[in-house]
């Protein structure tokens, strides 16, 4: 079942989600001024876009892609003061497992994932960094002063891998189709470009008349 918490912020994405790096630090913001707590869900992307749309991107046009991750990232990344290396970096496609499981480690020891997702985040886009390198991956999380070694170590626990596949277990069954997707109350609202209305729904409820998710 959905959170009903109206404290809280159950946010699913990827590390490496483009759009979920737009909004990270503006979603940051909010929870810090309405006092919620932001619980992080880190998913399969991949997974859970075929589970919504079994064609794929590929059925999308080269102007489509072109707008949606072109000039959608670059005025979105000017408009929230996001920085941005420009174009999608060659490693894009590497397997973020161990980055998103390293984000579960974090929030399940209670230590700031808030800070430590935004920061691999902005090195993936403004740096480019190989989120699927273990030593840039290790050099990253100490940068900020955690544990690399110890993470990387615990990420790859049977329990944590456990975990990421509950998350996108929930997803594909809550129907969740892109990444940034947040809840509040179990409303959901898909993309940062609704985090004006997320930050409305944690004071106030919007009405609902359609099925929830």
């Amino acid at each position: 079942m959905p959170d009903t918490n109206k404290h809280e912020i159950e946010y699913f994405y990827s590390v490496h989600s483009a759009f979920a790096y737009l909004g990270a630090a503006e979603l940051n913001r909010i929870a810090r001024a309405a006092g919620a707590k932001i619980i992080h869900r880190p998913m399969n992307l991949g997974q859970v876009v075929r589970a919504a749309h079994p064609d794929g991107p590929a059925k999308r046009s080269v102007a489509n892609k072109n707008y949606y991750f072109g000039r959608e990232i670059e005025r979105w990344g000017e408009h929230r003061g996001v920085p941005f290396k420009g174009g999608i970096p060659n490693n894009h496609r590497n397997d973020v497992t161990l980055a998103n499981c390293v984000l579960i480690c974090v929030a399940e020891m209670g230590q700031d994932v808030n800070q430590l997702s935004l920061a691999l985040m902005g090195a993936h886009w403004a740096e480019h960094m190989d989120l699927a390198d273990e030593d840039l991956l290790r050099a990253a999380i100490d940068k900020i002063g955690l544990n690399g070694d110890a993470l990387l170590d615990r990420a790859t626990n049977a329990e944590v891998l456990a975990q990421y596949e509950r998350n996108n277990d929930v997803a594909i069954e809550r129907s969740i189709f892109g990444s940034p997707t947040y809840f509040i109350e179990g409303d959901m609202f898909y993309g940062q470009d609704h985090l004006e209305l997320v930050e409305r729904a944690l004071t106030t409820s919007y009405a609902k008349n359609w099925p929830l998710i």
